[in-house]
């Protein structure tokens, strides 16, 4: 295998990629250290919308990788962009947490507990999820709301070969009850994420690469904004299921964790 280019800017995955729960990848902060000695731009993606960048930023510095809150993004922040973009003053029926209402609050969102009065349906992880909320979702597609959700991963590592539900389960549901899947998907494998990292760093897609664990969104997110990618095995992906992968979710390389990187 050819050796890993020298770029500009790193984009990484959390969960499975630079730490497990709350066990950082050994190896994991030195090497973000050694990229940033060598000036590299450093950022952290998730498509994980369960809290705000500060709160991964303290869990990331904690863990021994000192971070600012500006250099981490969710799919919340995202979803939040094209909301403030798209809809804003839009009256916006929510199926998610705290950190995606305040993300849609500063975005302009007129938030609304009746899928009566919702233009937009946003669906994200929702760890208090209801009967009563699902079927204010389906009543909200069905009578025309425009479909807006944070990510499509079905299950969230939290610990070597534990999961637990995560939003594409709701999509899921949804799309088996309505037939619809959302208009705008936020977080990974679609390209926002990563552009919306890289505007911030102010780096081509052509001069940086995405790092992560999962072929079907990191991967497959890298290759789609034109990124270099990088696949880890610390997480979901295996030598086997790389091999295997198809060409859009093939990393440009495979290391064994982000402690390979220099």
């Amino acid at each position: 295998m050819s050796s890993l280019p020298l770029l500009q800017a790193y984009l990484f995955d959390l969960d499975g990629t630079v730490y497990l729960g709350e066990e950082v990848i050994p190896g994991a902060p030195e090497a973000i250290a050694r990229l940033r000695a060598r000036g590299a731009g450093v950022m952290y993606i998730t498509n994980k919308p369960l809290h705000p960048p500060a709160e991964y930023a303290a869990k990331l510095t904690r863990l021994g990788l000192p971070t600012n809150p500006e250099e981490v993004i969710t799919s919340s922040n995202v979803l939040a962009d094209v909301v403030a973009q798209e809809h804003r003053g839009a009256r916006v029926l929510l199926i998610g947490e705290a950190a995606v209402r305040d993300d849609l609050a500063r975005a302009g969102a007129v938030l609304v507990d009746d899928w009566r009065e919702a233009e937009v349906l946003v669906a994200s992880w929702d760890r208090d999820l209801t009967y009563a909320k699902l079927d204010a979702g389906l009543q909200a597609l069905l009578h025309g709301a425009v479909y807006l959700a944070t990510n499509p991963d079905a299950v969230c590592p939290v610990g070597p070969g534990e999961f637990v539900p995560d939003c594409g389960a709701l999509l899921a549901a949804l799309e088996a009850m309505t037939g619809r899947r959302p208009d705008v998907l936020a977080g990974k494998p679609g390209p926002r994420l990563p552009l919306a990292a890289l505007a911030r760093l102010g780096v081509e897609p052509a001069a940086a690469a995405l790092v992560g664990d999962r072929l079907s969104t990191d991967i497959t997110c890298g290759n789609r904004a034109g990124l270099t990618t990088i696949a880890v095995l610390t997480g979901e992906a295996t030598e086997a299921s790389i091999a295997a992968a198809e060409d859009q979710a093939r990393p440009d390389f495979t290391v064994a964790s982000v402690a390979e990187l220099k």
